[in-house]
């Protein structure tokens, strides 16, 4: 499997923004056309975009459905994959983004209050189409858009969803993410030890040499956020970097 190095485009009131650990106050940067960034990231040879409704995640009313799907069909247009999360809770939900073009369904929340929604999710649609994602705070997978603790570790969580089917794991380190201070490898290394599907890392990738690392790592791929939109790490470089 080819490693990916993935743009992501978080989206919060219509616009594209990353915030710092998570924080939906503490915004980081904002952009007023998602599209226009979501052209950008393709133009520069993306191939696949990473496509969050922050709205979504934190339970809120959502006005980025939209442009999620304009996102959806442009990427559909060139050819470009995407995976696309925030407010999946439903199976409807999840058809509605598949239909209209999303590889990959990014679920977080709904797959801990009730983990048998991945198996639905996955005999409904397969596999490979059903990302669970596992967003850690002092090794603790955080819910509701990171403002709750789980009280249960990532490995131990990416091993029950790996056996209910679910295809893809993503991992964040929320202690690192949006600090710009580089990655902490060992809870990777810890959540690769405990499965065996493609595991995909966000937070705190920094330079090309965090993305190398993560890459001997055994990952299968890295999202970029706030390292890409500050200019540390040209997406261009990083993705001639892996070929």
């Amino acid at each position: 499997m080819r490693f990916e190095v993935i743009p992501a485009i978080d989206l919060k009131g219509g616009k594209c923004v990353q915030l710092v650990q998570g924080v939906k106050e503490d915004v980081l940067l904002s952009l007023d056309d998602p599209l226009e960034v979501a052209g950008m990231w393709i133009d520069e040879g993306a191939e696949t975009l990473h496509i969050i409704d922050l709205d979504g995640a934190f339970g809120e009313m959502s006005e980025n459905r939209r442009i999620v799907y304009d996102i959806l069909r442009l990427a559909g247009q060139k050819g470009v994959k995407t995976q696309v999360g925030g407010g999946i809770r439903t199976l409807e939900d999840a058809k509605g983004l598949l239909e209209r073009g999303a590889d990959r369904i990014i679920v977080a929340t709904a797959a801990l209050r009730n983990p048998d929604f991945i198996r639905m999710l996955v005999e409904s649609f397969a596999p490979e189409r059903v990302m669970v994602a596992l967003d850690a705070r002092s090794g603790e997978v955080q819910v509701e858009g990171w403002t709750r603790g789980s009280g249960r570790s990532p490995p131990e969580l990416a091993q029950l969803f790996e056996s209910l089917g679910a295809g893809w794991i993503l991992f964040t380190n929320i202690d690192v993410e949006g600090l710009m201070q580089g990655i902490i490898l060992d809870p990777i290394v810890e959540i690769l030890s405990a499965v065996n599907i493609p595991v995909l890392v966000a937070g705190g990738i920094t330079t090309l040499e965090d993305i190398d690392l993560v890459k001997h790592s055994g990952a299968s791929g890295v999202i970029l956020g706030s390292a890409l939109y500050r200019g540390k790490i040209s997406l261009v470089e990083a993705l001639k970097m892996v070929e």
